[in-house]
């Protein structure tokens, strides 16, 4: 399924122009236009899903190894040495196109710091409420 008003959704199945790296008959890999590090790139489903939380499951499952063998021609070809798969969910999160996609974002030595946070701290006891609050919800 398709959602006429979705950039991404044009973008995915070949509507409007972009610098892809790997298409199939369900994804679409793109260079990011405003990329975090050189080589920066997207994996969109050609169907329309606005987040995980919608994501065909069937669909969900592909998407950790095309990550994988991109993020390895990455390796290979731009010499990073290592990359992130990022997905956000929800405004709050960062998401800012609400189409499902995956960033590949490539790491080289010495570079910027693109996936980083400052740890922070809890009490055994606060986590085990945590963890109790979240496990009612599932």
């Amino acid at each position: 399924m398709k959602k006429d008003d979705c950039i991404f959704c044009k973008i995915a199945n070949g509507e409007i122009p972009s610098s892809t790296v790997y298409e199939d008959d369900e994804f679409r890999v793109i260079l990011d236009l405003g990329p975090a590090s050189k080589g920066h790139a997207l994996i969109l489903p050609k169907d329309h899903f606005r987040d995980v939380c919608e994501l065909d499951p069937k669909v969900a499952a592909k998407i950790l190894p095309l990550g994988a063998k991109i993020g390895t021609a990455m390796k290979k070809s731009l010499g990073c040495a290592g990359f992130n798969l990022v997905q956000n969910n929800g405004e709050a999160a960062g998401q800012t196109v609400f189409h499902f996609h995956v960033h590949v974002i490539p790491r080289y030595e010495n570079g910027p710091s693109i996936v980083t946070w400052t740890p922070g701290k809890e009490t055994p006891e606060e986590l085990a409420k945590t963890a109790d609050r979240i496990k009612s919800a599932l």
